[in-house]
């Protein structure tokens, strides 16, 4: 393990010397989270996801009440309606449930997306800025251990974004 991560730096050390006179980094999470576009679609996904949370927690709470209605009405139905109501309820449950979980798997698909969309706008100009600066190589800062912060563009990457 050591030996590897010791030629992944000698790897990484010749590449950079030998490509990048001007390597630069930035953090893709903070532009994508802090540009004027990204805080819209954050602002945008919560609200859906706070819509959807009370939504779920208005049925959950009318099934909870259904059911201790059912519990209090037990001696006034035969065993078999009342297994029958029982039956009913567990399907009612089951069917929120499913209904939730394709919420949640397509609020993350929404995430995604507008991620996607942002990495679009972001991928042109940060190409562009690369090309106005002579920048070779810029690394997502995510990947960087340490670096001198002279070499950071992501607020200027947000800056530019934000004028767009």
């Amino acid at each position: 393990m050591k030996k590897l991560i010791f030629i992944t730096i000698i790897f990484l050390s010749y590449s950079l010397n030998s490509f990048a006179d001007n390597p630069s980094f930035m953090d893709y999470t903070k532009v994508l989270n802090e540009s004027a576009a990204g805080k819209i679609a954050q602002k945008n996904l919560q609200e859906k996801f706070a819509s959807e949370n009370k939504k779920f927690n208005k049925l959950e709470s009318d099934i909870k009440k259904k059911e201790s209605e059912l519990i209090s009405q037990k001696k006034t139905f035969t065993q078999e309606e009342y297994q029958e109501k029982v039956k009913s309820l567990r399907k009612e449950v089951a069917g929120l449930q499913k209904n939730k979980q394709d919420s949640f798997k397509n609020m993350a698909k929404l995430r995604n997306d507008a991620k996607q969309k942002l990495l679009k706008t972001v991928n042109p100009v940060l190409k562009k800025y690369m090309e106005d600066n002579k920048i070779n190589i810029v690394l997502d800062k995510k990947g960087i251990v340490l670096g001198n912060t002279n070499f950071e563009i992501t607020d200027k990457i947000i800056a530019i974004l934000n004028k767009k």
